[in-house]
């Protein structure tokens, strides 16, 4: 095997990995780290994708750029939902307390 195809290997492995994780956890935290990890494993395989050709196709690693950027500014904002909800279900229960 070449050395692109390793790396598009582990990256469907990883993908694989933290889709798994995704599906079988209920904690919505752990649930939003496995959704990254199984983006990093997709930027992976575009990046190894885009390295088979001489030279590399600079699409291909403009869109993972972009991805990882959109990945982290995704993931802020599900942390920021996250503990919102969390907050508001707290509250809810708190009000309900003599």
């Amino acid at each position: 095997m070449t050395r692109p195809e390793w790396f598009v290997a582990l990256g469907l492995l990883v993908f694989a990995l933290g889709s798994v994780r995704l599906l079988f956890v209920r904690d919505i935290v752990t649930r939003l780290v496995a959704l990254n990890i199984a983006g990093a494993g997709v930027f992976l395989v575009l990046i190894a994708l885009a390295a088979r050709t001489d030279p590399p196709d600079p699409v291909l690693h403009a869109l993972v750029l972009t991805g990882i950027v959109i990945a982290v500014s995704v993931t802020g904002l599900g942390l920021v939902l996250i503990r919102r909800s969390d907050d508001g279900a707290d509250e809810s229960r708190d009000g309900d307390a003599p």
